[in-house]
């Protein structure tokens, strides 16, 4: 028995007000349908077909990468309607698993767990119970408690209405029984439309048990239909993520002011300030501190680093012991040796910088490789790119470059050598020289200022 995948991502979307496709708005920097995707993934099916309609020409693009199988339902007819379309690829043997595209967080161990419950020929259906189930498809079980059917709001009596536990959606089912029960479907109801739904009462008809499970929070099925109820997820979805952290010795803040949009592993002892941003993969080490508003984007941190505030670390490397920031930049492919200083509006891009190297501020230096115990002045810049190509810059150990120092590439400054405030460096500087080019100055005495005419 083969498991097949369905997920229903056609509808329209209209609540959000968007010209977007609904499955497209992003839940922690990713697309809702995208959280699915991952998650149907990680159940290693044979195919995962995800139905598609309104936008699917934007949904397709976006997700372009993904090892789907794309089905196209060209009229909205309901979600049994949907389901259909993509039983064709299916085979009869097989077990077929309906999910959601706008249902980000469901979890792979609930749906292990519903998928259990339909191994032996049964319907397994995924409920749960809330408070105010308005709005939803109820859950119709007789006096011993076993599923009869589900009758959705539109069509339920008053005492049905009166039950809380609710239809999510997601359902385990054979393929064979839920290719029969498909094609018994009618659309007498009050939106006429072909509901998923009512295989229940068939398959009791038929009299196959329908089994059922729940999910350990309410937040895991709960769909997005409009803009607040994606901030409510979207900030659900984060206070999980601090927690997990908090829990393995990390201090936060304030837990509702932090973003993880992607993997965050953070050490134990470490701390992070508010409104801090982590996306894709990012790693920080043990006994650090990350100071407010910093941005880190796919890098890894060391240990005892410092971070201060409204620095953004991208596609980088730090190691133990150094400090950045305030209002650093480090941009990709840059490498910051152990103990190395950065300090406030520095920027430094595709370099590597030697352990205990200082380039405290105002200074730009990228294409360069700067050896160990290096101390570079402020207003320094490596001129790198000469209108077409970029070229390197290469500091050995030891040097000192004063401030509002230009560097013209390709140029080398060898080990030991100083380089006089003011210099602009053309050529390689050999090691223990003093390299200085500056006008003379000159000086005017009783020097008369001009003013303006009365």
């Amino acid at each position: 028995m083969s498991l097949h995948i369905i997920i229903l991502a056609a509808g329209q979307g209209t609540r959000m007000k968007s010209s977007r496709a609904k499955v497209l708005h992003e839940l922690a920097a990713r697309p809702l349908l995208k959280h699915v995707i991952d998650a149907a993934q990680s159940l290693n099916a044979e195919k995962i077909h995800v139905v598609i309609g309104h936008g699917r020409e934007e949904v397709t693009r976006c997700l372009a990468n993904e090892n789907v199988h794309w089905v196209m339902q060209e009229k909205q007819l309901g979600t049994g309607h949907a389901v259909a379309q993509a039983m064709p690829n299916i085979g009869e043997d097989d077990l077929i698993l309906v999910l959601y595209g706008d249902v980000p967080l469901i979890q792979v161990e609930t749906l292990n767990a519903l998928l259990t419950r339909a191994m032996d020929e049964s319907l397994a259906l995924l409920t749960v119970v809330l408070p105010d189930s308005s709005g939803y498809g109820r859950i119709v079980r007789n006096a011993a408690g076993v599923v009869q059917k589900i009758v959705e709001h539109k069509d339920a009596s008053e005492s049905e209405l009166e039950i809380k536990e609710i239809n999510t959606g997601i359902l385990a089912a054979p393929a064979a029984k839920l290719k029969q029960w498909l094609g018994q479907l009618k659309n007498s109801n009050q939106q006429q439309e072909y509901y998923l739904t009512d295989i229940v009462a068939m398959a009791v008809t038929d009299g196959l048990e329908v089994k059922t499970t729940k999910p350990t929070a309410i937040e895991e099925v709960s769909g997005i239909n409009d803009r607040t109820q994606l901030v409510a997820l979207e900030r659900y979805y984060q206070y999980q993520k601090a927690k997990r952290l908090m829990l393995q010795g990390v201090t936060l803040a304030d837990p509702a002011r932090i973003d993880v949009r992607g993997e965050l592993h953070v050490g134990m002892d470490s701390e992070i300030d508010i409104n801090c941003i982590f996306e894709g993969e990012v790693s920080i080490g043990k006994n650090s501190k990350i100071a407010s508003n910093v941005i880190i984007i796919n890098s890894k941190i060391g240990d005892n680093v410092e971070i201060l505030a409204n620095t953004i670390v991208d596609h980088a490397v730090i190691e133990n012991e150094c400090r950045v920031g305030p209002f650093a930049r480090i941009r990709p492919d840059t490498i910051l040796s152990k103990g190395v200083h950065i300090g406030n509006f520095v920027e430094i891009k595709k370099t590597t910088v030697g352990k205990n190297s200082k380039i405290n501020h105002l200074s730009y230096v990228g294409d360069a490789e700067i050896g160990y115990s290096v101390n570079i002045g402020a207003g320094t810049i490596t001129c790198n790119y000469d209108g077409a190509d970029k070229h390197k810059t290469l500091i050995g150990n030891h040097v000192f470059v004063g401030s509002n120092t230009q560097l013209v590439a390709p140029v080398k400054i060898n080990d030991n050598a100083s380089i006089a405030a003011g210099t602009t460096v053309t050529k390689n500087v050999e090691g223990g020289a003093l390299a200085i080019s500056r006008v003379p100055q000159k000086t005017k005495s009783n020097w008369q200022r001009p003013s303006k005419k009365k």
